[in-house]
């Protein structure tokens, strides 16, 4: 195993086990590959598997493994048979949560573009965005940045698992979202190196992988959702659901984060990758409902009802996700595992007389079908 030359794009940290499951794996994954227990995981029945620290964490540990990996971990544990079998395991009780929580939610006659646009209408979930946009303070604005790094410093990634599995239409809008997603090929525009300024200029650590230790399982199961998804060809049509919505729901609540932070005084470098995301993602919105998702259901229609619940799944666990946050700090408490450092006493930066906050993204004309 050899060491990055640049630790900043990983392998992670190796985090502190949550449980006797994710403290099982934790421990083989230090070791040179070889077989876990037969019956590891086996009785796997918590609660609420969403906000289950030790399941969230074992998928979690698992799924890296098909990413950047783990520093110091045998890059052979990636296709490891029990260990796969283990994942499969908690997978099948973390999907089956998922479909209770969302059941499954019908296709309109008007087809799955129409549903996508009725799931995003009737998501009711709490205002994270507004609460952080006029009334957060520095501490909390922090924590939630932390809690967002965990898929920011790799946005985009999972949703690339589709690109193989798909062809025509589909494949081209996909290939169109992910292109911007990737700063077209420049790395200082790349989105995940975007919210590395913004990391930085808040004084967290810029690190891959740097606040999974802190993250609850809330925050795993929103990224271990479309590694679940990502990673099970069958589950595509769900992934681009998912990613559908994300798009879909993605362009006010930047412009609110970005006036957020520049109302605690932060400057266009702080405020950069949000700013980025409202007009991209207004135009994002248009290519996943109508020639991504349309597109794969003209090839194959039958999966327009796992399009469907990929995208209520991914709407359902961000409201559980922001009702944590808001809850937390509504009872004065953090909502990370632990809070993070201390601001450093620079901060905020200041803010040059200059910026302002970025036009009204425009609504971009309607998009033909393609055939």
């Amino acid at each position: 195993m050899s060491e990055p030359a640049d630790r900043r794009y990983g392998p992670a940290t190796l985090p502190r086990a949550r449980g006797p499951l994710s403290a099982a794996v934790v421990e083989a994954l230090r070791h040179p590959p070889h077989d876990l227990t037969a019956d590891l995981g086996v009785d796997l029945y918590p609660a609420d598997p969403i906000f289950d620290e030790d399941l969230q964490l074992t998928l979690f540990l698992c799924y890296e493994l098909h990413y950047r990996g783990w520093l110091g971990v045998d890059e052979s544990w990636e296709w490891q048979p029990t260990l796969l079998a283990l994942r499969a395991r908690c997978e099948r009780v973390f999907e089956a949560s998922l479909r209770r929580l969302v059941g499954a939610p019908p296709v309109p006659a008007a087809g799955v573009a129409a549903g996508l646009a009725e799931l995003v209408a009737a998501d009711d979930g709490p205002s994270l965005a507004a609460t952080l946009q006029r009334r957060a303070d520095l501490t909390q604005f922090r924590e939630f940045v932390a809690h967002r790094s965990v898929y920011h410093l790799r946005e985009a990634d999972p949703h690339s698992w589709a690109l193989p599995r798909l062809g025509g239409p589909a494949k081209a809008a996909l290939v169109e979202i992910q292109t911007d997603e990737y700063g077209n090929g420049r790395l200082d525009r790349m989105h995940a190196e975007l919210f590395r300024s913004t990391l930085d200029r808040l004084g967290l650590d810029t690190g891959y992988g740097a606040h999974i230790d802190v993250a609850p399982a809330v925050t795993l199961a929103t990224n271990n959702l479309m590694s679940l998804f990502g990673l099970h060809r069958r589950l595509r049509g769900a992934l681009l659901g998912h990613l559908a919505a994300f798009e879909m729901t993605s362009s006010l609540p930047n412009r609110r984060y970005g006036n957020g932070l520049r109302r605690l005084g932060f400057d266009e470098v702080a405020t950069r990758f949000y700013d980025e995301h409202v007009e991209a993602d207004a135009v994002h919105e248009q290519i996943a409902a109508h020639d991504m998702c349309d597109g794969l259901v003209r090839s194959e229609p039958a999966l327009a009802p796992d399009v469907l619940f990929g995208a209520a799944a991914g709407l359902a666990v961000d409201r559980l996700f922001a009702a944590h946050l808001l809850d937390s700090w509504a009872a004065g408490r953090s909502s990370l595992r632990a809070p993070v450092p201390p601001a450093p006493p620079a901060l905020p930066p200041t803010v040059s007389l200059a910026v302002t906050a970025p036009a009204a993204a425009v609504t971009p004309p309607a998009r033909p079908a393609v055939v």
